[in-house]
């Protein structure tokens, strides 16, 4: 059984990126956390740098007033982003680390604020262009034996990177940004190689980052339509919800990163799950996005 086989997330997954500007105490992240699992999203997405190093801490001290609920959850970190922070006095310049001192370091960091024995999945969050894929996937192997991380894959990385690293070490997944308005994955090559190695890709940014529904870019508003129509015809189903189902749509099985703080934003991206677009009607998204006719 390959690593890419054995990994299982929820249909959905639950970003915590910007939980440090919800502004919610502990007991309501804890409840936010209720309602996720209660809708089937058991998966939790986050990076040591999110909040300037603050976010998995936050979560952890919500988990920490139920304790119990980590064996009912998956974590997933990033690491490898150095960012220059008064959290880390030592990171004069951002940069880039996949060397074992600082993925060791950071799971470390990222275990203790998270308040938990073992990442369910690791990433690396960026490229380094001094990775040595050997050191890296010695590094994997020895995370792995320690019971401190079950599966690991990278973020943002070219085909290439990836292959590179899988080729010395099993992969599980790649987590890239995808949206009806970020098309590039679709036919540069990433989303065919997630095929081709069998690999259930993760999205970040599902919603272009709210762009799909704020006022002014022409594209944004021509993809909005779409959408919106679509979900006239699918039962009255928002836009939100036909972004996520246009994404489900691909072969890949993608898992969807959604971001939102609010009940209703987590309900819109479940709620695609029910929803199957047709071949044509993805093209009609694709069309309005990239403006143009498929050649």
């Amino acid at each position: 059984m390959s690593a890419a086989d054995s990994l299982s997330l929820s249909p959905i997954v639950a970003g915590c990126w910007r939980m440090a500007e919800w502004n919610l105490d502990a007991a309501q992240r804890l409840r936010w956390i209720g309602q996720a699992l209660d809708l089937g999203i058991d998966s939790f997405d986050h990076a040591d740098i999110y909040g300037d190093y603050s976010v998995e801490g936050l979560f952890g001290e919500a988990l920490a007033l139920q304790p119990a609920l980590r064996s009912r959850i998956r974590l997933i970190s990033k690491c490898g982003i150095k960012l220059t922070s008064a959290q880390r006095p030592a990171h004069t310049i951002k940069s880039y680390d996949s060397s074992r001192a600082h993925v060791l370091a950071s799971v470390e960091n990222s275990l203790r604020a998270l308040r938990t024995d073992y990442l369910d999945l690791l990433l690396i969050h960026r490229p380094d262009l001094l990775m040595d894929a050997d050191e890296l996937a010695a590094t994997f192997a020895e995370l792995k034996a320690a019971g401190k991380v079950l599966h690991v894959g990278v973020s943002n990385h070219t085909p290439a990177q990836l292959a590179l690293l899988h080729a010395r070490h099993p992969l599980a997944t790649h987590q890239i940004e995808l949206s009806p308005l970020h098309l590039p994955p679709l036919d540069d090559g990433t989303l065919e190689q997630c095929q081709a190695l069998r690999l259930r890709p993760m999205l970040w940014s599902p919603l272009a980052g709210g762009r799909l529904f704020g006022g002014g870019d022409e594209r944004a508003e021509r993809v909005r339509a779409v959408l919106a129509d679509l979900g006239r015809r699918h039962g009255g189903a928002s836009v939100a919800t036909m972004a996520y189902a246009w994404l489900l749509r691909h072969p890949t099985r993608p898992w969807p990163i959604t971001g939102s703080g609010r009940e209703q934003g987590l309900r819109d991206a479940v709620d695609a799950l029910a929803i199957e677009l047709s071949a044509q009607e993805w093209y009609e998204v694709w069309q309005a996005s990239a403006g143009r006719e498929v050649a």
